[in-house]
């Protein structure tokens, strides 16, 4: 008797190839339900609908379709048992020996605006988990397959090994079985409870040389079923990537998200910015980030929000790079970047989308908050100061506030011509940060302007600003002695807008 295969899918990628081999080269016949038969019946592939196969239709507008004992009974026997074999032979069970399944479009379906408590309701998979989780189960008589990724090595399998798939292949398929249906139900979960819980599981994408330092394993997950964020990043060149450099990597994404209507380009070291910039083209953009501070740039991890093109391919194989990702890369610029074949060259069509909610382990448990996704409106701001922002100081203190929102606590950045001048980050005071700011300036300081990520508690900081050169201030306010720092401005002449947003980043 030919071999049994149930599809049953809501993802249809490859879907038609797989089951025309399947028929075609292997022999099998296939059972399937709602959607993922007419797509067979519709290409030509014999297919037997379920509802046919178990004699009990389907019911409650689709809701149950395989929880039925000839289709849990064919997944869950074991072929080595003969009381097993005796109970499908007396129930008219056929042993089932291949189960495709992926489940229904959950966590797309709750992503999208709007979407209402019902509507998510109806995307939560039953029939689909429990199948997986029997065939998974019974790895050691059956294969399971949840991912079209898979479909190619299944079948690869199958020509290598006379028709039957390898222990060793199935039970790797069994486990990648049970995280499917683990981050499925981690995202019901998760959606259901809102702020009264959080957990948090993905799939190992793979593994890392090691984390921080060489002493310490690490690896790469992905959470939900679908790829997203770098996980969907495509790699065009360079070594593999480095736990060192999906942080930096993530930390340029942000900065860079906050500038999509302009062409720029941030440069990144120890998730900090040692350059950033805006430009009227991406070279230009690139080329004033880098000149920023051409000494820290190197060994750098470099985003821009453009396209890489040929003159901007050019300028980044001047120095040494880790890491270079932007939207896309034209074909001219990647044969100018592969003669640097060491540098690695990503492309991530959305460099805007970010985790909506961020996790920190602790001792004995973990801390979840919001992302700090905040908008700057400057029509929110607060003019403190006697003398009033032109335009283009308005459009620089913007500048320099998205900035300073993604330099470590405390933060000081001095900008000019839309450029960073100099970044004080994470220093234990902020008139430390400021001084290593302004000194990394130094005389680009005359006319620039300077953003905190925190008050002044003291007017110090406003009085070595202005020593300096700089001629307008951005900061949060709210300090108790707010007024002492107004005060020295206005003395100094300075311009000092409060936004009334703190950004602190630890």
């Amino acid at each position: 008797m030919a071999r049994l295969a149930l599809l049953s899918v809501s993802n249809k990628t490859g879907l038609i190839d797989l089951a025309r081999s399947l028929v075609e080269e292997f022999g099998f016949d296939i059972i399937s339900s709602g959607g993922t038969a007419k797509a067979l019946k519709d290409a030509g592939i014999p297919v037997t609908k379920v509802s046919d196969y178990t004699g009990s239709p389907e019911i409650l507008g689709g809701r149950v379709k395989t929880l039925h004992p000839r289709i849990h009974g064919g997944i869950l026997a074991r072929r080595d048992v003969a009381s097993d074999l005796t109970d499908l032979e007396n129930n008219q069970i056929r042993p089932i020996d291949l189960v495709v399944v992926n489940l229904y479009p959950f966590e797309s379906t709750i992503a999208k605006p709007g979407v209402t408590l019902a509507e998510a309701v109806e995307q939560i998979d039953i029939g689909g988990p429990a199948m997986l989780r029997a065939s998974s189960k019974n790895f050691a008589h059956l294969t399971v397959l949840c991912d079209p990724a898979q479909y190619d090595e299944y079948l690869q399998e199958l020509r290598q090994n006379n028709g039957v798939a390898s222990l060793e292949f199935r039970q790797k398929a069994a486990l990648k079985g049970f995280l499917h249906t683990a981050s499925y139900d981690q995202a019901i979960a998760s959606y259901l409870a809102g702020t009264q819980q959080h957990t948090v599981s993905g799939t190992e994408l793979q593994s890392l040389r090691y984390g921080e330092n060489p002493h310490q394993p690490a690896a790469w997950y992905q959470t939900g079923a679908t790829p997203t964020g770098w996980a969907a990043a495509k790699k065009l060149q360079g070594k593999e990537l480095s736990y060192n450099n999906l942080v930096d990597l993530e930390a340029a994404r942000r900065i860079i998200a906050e500038f999509p209507d302009t062409p720029a380009a941030t440069i990144i070291k120890h998730t900090n910015p040692c350059g950033t910039a805006l430009g009227n083209t991406i070279v230009e953009a690139y080329q004033k980030a880098f000149n920023a501070d051409s000494t820290s740039a190197f060994g750098g991890i470099v985003a821009l929000n453009r396209p890489i093109d040929a003159a901007t391919a050019s300028e980044l194989t001047k120095t040494f790079l880790e890491c270079v990702v932007a939207p896309d890369c034209d074909a001219e610029a990647q044969k100018i970047l592969a003669k640097k074949t060491n540098v690695r060259v990503l492309t991530l069509a959305d460099l805007s989308s970010g985790p909506k909610t961020l996790v920190k382990q602790i001792a004995g448990g973990f801390l979840v908050q919001a992302a700090d996704d905040i908008l700057a409106d400057t029509s929110k701001w607060q003019v403190v100061t006697e003398r009033q922002p032109t335009a283009d100081e308005l459009a620089e203190l913007l500048f320099a506030w998205k900035v300073c929102k993604h330099v470590k606590s405390n933060a000081i950045v001095v900008t000019s011509d839309r450029t960073t001048l100099g970044v004080g980050a994470g220093q234990m005071n902020r008139v430390g940060s400021a001084k290593i700011a302004l000194e990394q300036a130094g005389d680009k300081a005359q006319g620039a302007t300077l953003a905190s990520d925190g008050f002044f508690p003291f007017d110090d900081t406003i009085k070595a600003a202005a020593a300096a050169g700089i001629t307008a201030i951005v900061q949060p306010g709210g300090s108790l002695r707010d007024q002492d720092s107004i005060k020295a401005a206005n003395e100094l002449g300075l311009v000092m807008v409060l936004t009334g947003v703190r950004h602190f980043l630890h």
